[in-house]
C-alpha cells in the first residue's frame, strides 16, 4: 500500500491568514498531496519573543481557520517535543511516528537561499522531498536544486502576519485579510508587561 503523501508547512501563524490558506490549498493540489499539515511552531523558550501569541491560542485560530478545508489539517505536534525543536528533529520523529506517511518539506524561497545554514540540512534533503515556494524578493536558480528539491509556482499572496498584527493594534479592519471563521477571535497584540491597550 503507498503511504500517504503530507506536506509539512511550519510557521508560528501569528495570526494565520488568507494567504496561508490559499498557498496550502494550492501545494495539495499541484503536489498531489493527501494532505498539508499547518505545524504551530511553539515559543522557543531560548529565544524568548515577548509578542508572539500564545502557543494554544495560535494553534485554536488554525484550527478554526482550516475548517471546511479538506486535506488541511492544523497540528501542534511540535508542542509536544523538547525546546527548541530544530526542523531535522522534528522530522526525524514524524518518520519514527508516522511509519505510513511520506512527509515533503514545504518552505519558502526566503529559506531555501539559507537551507544550507538550517542545522543537520543533509540529513533533511537524505530522507525529504522538498517544495519551495516564491517570496518577493528572492530569486530562487532551479537548475542548481537537487533532485528530490522543486520549484513550485504559485501565486504570491500580497498580505503577512506582521502586518494584520500592526493593523489590529491600531484598531484597523483586517476582514479582507484572515478568514472569516477567525475574525471575532482575533485581538490586539499583548505589548510587553502583558497589559492590552486601552
Amino acid at each position: 500500500m503507498a503511504k500517504q503523501r503530507i506536506g509539512i508547512f511550519g510557521g508560528t501563524f501569528d495570526p494565520i491568514h488568507n494567504g496561508h490558506v490559499k498557498l496550502a490549498a494550492s501545494f495539495l493540489k499541484k503536489l498531489h498531496l493527501d494532505e498539508v499539515w499547518f505545524l504551530v511552531t511553539p515559543q522557543n523558550p531560548w529565544k524568548q519573543n515577548n509578542n508572539l501569541s500564545p502557543d494554544e491560542y495560535r494553534f485554536e485560530l488554525v484550527q478554526k481557520a482550516l475548517e471546511g478545508h479538506p486535506g488541511l489539517v492544523a497540528s501542534d505536534y511540535e508542542f509536544h517535543l523538547d525546546k527548541p525543536s530544530y526542523s531535522y528533529q522534528t522530522l526525524r520523529h514524524l518518520r519514527e511516528d508516522y511509519p505510513d506517511k511520506e512527509f515533503m518539506l514545504l518552505i519558502g524561497a526566503d529559506n531555501w537561499v539559507k537551507f544550507s545554514n538550517w542545522a543537520e540540512y543533509e540529513e533533511i534533503l537524505a530522507n525529504h522531498s522538498i517544495a519551495v515556494y516564491p517570496r518577493k524578493g528572492y530569486e530562487v536558480d532551479e537548475s542548481t536544486m537537487p533532485p528530490n528539491v522543486q520549484f513550485v509556482k504559485t501565486r504570491l499572496y500580497n498580505v503577512s502576519s506582521t502586518e494584520i498584527r500592526a493593523r489590529l493594534a491600531k484598531g484597523q479592519s483586517v476582514a479582507r485579510m484572515v478568514p472569516k471563521s477567525i475574525l471575532a477571535r482575533l485581538s490586539p497584540p499583548t505589548p510587553k508587561g502583558g497589559v492590552k491597550n486601552s
